[in-house]
């Protein structure tokens, strides 16, 4: 049995270019479907965030269109809010990364808000890379590698091939014209080689330990291959 920790988002709202406020949170499948992956092959899951806030989940991501169907929205639903590691998160200053055998950044635009510039987000994850523990990401949660900066002020995934949600998926949303920043943009200046897919279909790319997802569609594949790495 691994452990695994769960970096979660703690912002419910983003911020756009004009100051207004974006209703967001965590994309509910792409914490639930590896959550659910990750329990069956009977590894533990702690869920951290910052300030130990419950993490929110995206409302648009527990529609029934975004999750194919009213059926399959009911039981993500289900988990986002019955889980007790969901409803019991630990801040992340106080974790200890050394604690877990992997690390786990599920999506949606909240971590563009907050885990973006999170010093305690960003040493975790600097240590977890540097450290060889697998390191999986999806969508937007690659925002969350912009604030792990070593020593000596470098980005700690600089030089790795990742991938990320594009550009173009932002502009086909609707969100890269509102947006302050875009994602790919961003990683890429901080050194990430940042390899793009086909829009929504599933994507992921490894390179050494870490495991990184395009999009919604890419979290379960991502699941099985960090599962991989835990076998």
């Amino acid at each position: 049995m691994a452990k695994i920790l769960f970096v979660m988002t703690g912002a419910d709202e983003w911020t756009l270019a004009d100051g207004s406020k974006h209703r967001t949170g965590y994309w509910a499948d792409e914490a639930v479907v590896p959550y659910e992956a990750f329990k069956a092959a009977g590894h533990e899951i702690t869920v951290t965030t910052p300030d130990g806030v419950v993490p929110p989940v995206d409302p648009a991501s527990l529609a029934a269109d975004a999750n194919g169907g009213a059926e399959n929205a009911a039981k993500v639903m289900a988990v986002t809010d019955g889980a007790a590691e969901f409803r019991n998160p630990v801040a992340l200053a106080d974790v200890t990364v050394e604690d877990f055998d992997a690390v786990y950044v599920p999506g949606g635009h909240g971590p563009m808000e907050d885990l973006a510039v999170d010093a305690d987000s960003g040493r975790l994850l600097a240590h977890a890379v540097q450290a060889g523990m697998p390191v999986g990401v999806v969508c937007h949660g690659p925002a969350a590698l912009l604030a792990a900066v070593r020593e000596d002020g470098a980005n700690a995934y600089a030089g790795y091939r990742i991938t990320a949600f594009t550009n173009a998926e932002e502009e086909m949303a609707g969100g890269a014209a509102k947006a302050k920043w875009l994602l790919q943009d961003r990683l890429t200046e901080a050194g990430l080689e940042v390899v793009a897919g086909e829009p929504w279909a599933p994507h992921v790319e490894v390179d050494r330990n870490v495991v990184t997802g395009q999009n919604p569609a890419s979290s379960g594949p991502l699941a099985d291959e960090l599962l991989k790495k835990l076998a």
